[in-house]
């Protein structure tokens, strides 16, 4: 398997995983009879848990792109290391992304976003040259 493929799958891993300190966030707060109920009118997660329900919905936009970008590299025989660097960097910038959103640090949560959008970048530009 190559390294483009195993980062779209720890990617795709990264991404489930990401809602485990919501939904935990949530059951501790509102309790297991809320959270099993339709939640509806259900208000707005804030502090902490808001930041996680945030960073898990802003990997799920940024996970489209990304496999698609990974699967079109693949598919078209331009996987090499250039596109498996940016894969990884990808993968690390979402990583600490979600660390440092959950925590609530603005600008390294910034410059992280801004280090997955290099990393998507760095597939991309592989697949064209």
């Amino acid at each position: 398997m190559t390294t483009d493929m195993t980062m779209l799958i720890a990617s795709a891993v990264l991404t489930v995983l990401l809602t485990l300190p919501y939904s935990t966030g949530h059951m501790l707060t509102r309790g297991l009879y809320v959270m099993a109920g339709n939640r509806e009118d259900f208000p707005a997660p804030t502090g902490w848990i808001g930041r996680a329900h945030r960073a898990h919905l802003n990997m799920v936009e940024n996970m489209v792109p990304f496999a698609a970008l990974v699967l079109a590299a693949a598919v078209a025989g331009k996987a090499d290391g250039w596109t498996a660097l940016g894969s990884q960097v990808f993968f690390y910038c979402r990583v600490a992304h979600a660390v440092v959103y959950i925590i609530g640090v603005p600008w390294l949560r910034t410059f992280a976003w801004l280090g997955g959008v290099a990393g998507m970048a760095m597939v991309l530009y592989g697949i064209v040259t």
